[in-house]
């Protein structure tokens, strides 16, 4: 059972390495600047965004999940970041669409760097993972099921960009405790 453990790190590593550092940098820059952060992601995706979410908030940065009842309205200065493999799902192009109307900032994590949500996007950080969907990225292949290596890389590429914020923001992993969830 080990083996199917490595080949999935090995995949992990080669994926990884491919992540632009400016890129999240600058992502940790578009969140400290924004009045308040949305988060938003499908499926798996947005479970990965969920996770990043939380993270935010235990640095003390004003952050929703988009869809929750005590999401408020996005407005001008706000910052929406969309977790999307295809970049094309219909309910997050219309998130996009709206943010940019409404003269919100935008960014994207995606394997699809010219997708319709992309083009919009005033960031993009691209994660090359192939899919079963159809991503079918040279040099990379992937044991895993349908989405799997690009959900993994997701998360850890957005756990990055938290220690990232970290050091801008000279808080450590206790002080975020502080913030930890108490009513469990």
């Amino acid at each position: 059972m080990v083996e199917p453990i490595r080949a999935i790190v090995k995949e992990l590593d080669k994926t990884l390495e491919n992540i632009s550092f400016e890129k999240q940098s600058e992502l940790a820059e578009m969140i400290l600047k924004a009045n308040r952060v949305f988060v938003a992601g499908a499926g798996r995706s947005g479970m990965m965004a969920r996770c990043f979410a939380m993270r935010l908030m235990h640095m003390g940065i004003q952050v929703y999940m988009v869809g929750e009842v005590v999401t408020p309205s996005l407005a001008a200065g706000d910052l929406l970041i969309i977790t999307s493999g295809s970049g094309t799902t219909g309910s997050l192009v219309k998130m996009a669409e709206k943010t940019k109307n409404l003269e919100g900032g935008l960014a994207l994590v995606t394997i699809y760097p010219e997708s319709t949500i992309a083009k919009m996007a005033d960031l993009v950080i691209t994660i090359n993972a192939p899919t079963s969907k159809g991503a079918k990225i040279e040099g990379v292949a992937s044991i895993q099921p349908m989405g799997s290596l690009f959900e993994q890389s997701l998360l850890i590429c957005l756990d990055y960009i938290v220690l990232i914020l970290m050091d801008k923001k000279q808080i450590t992993g206790e002080e975020m405790f502080a913030r930890h969830a108490n009513l469990e």
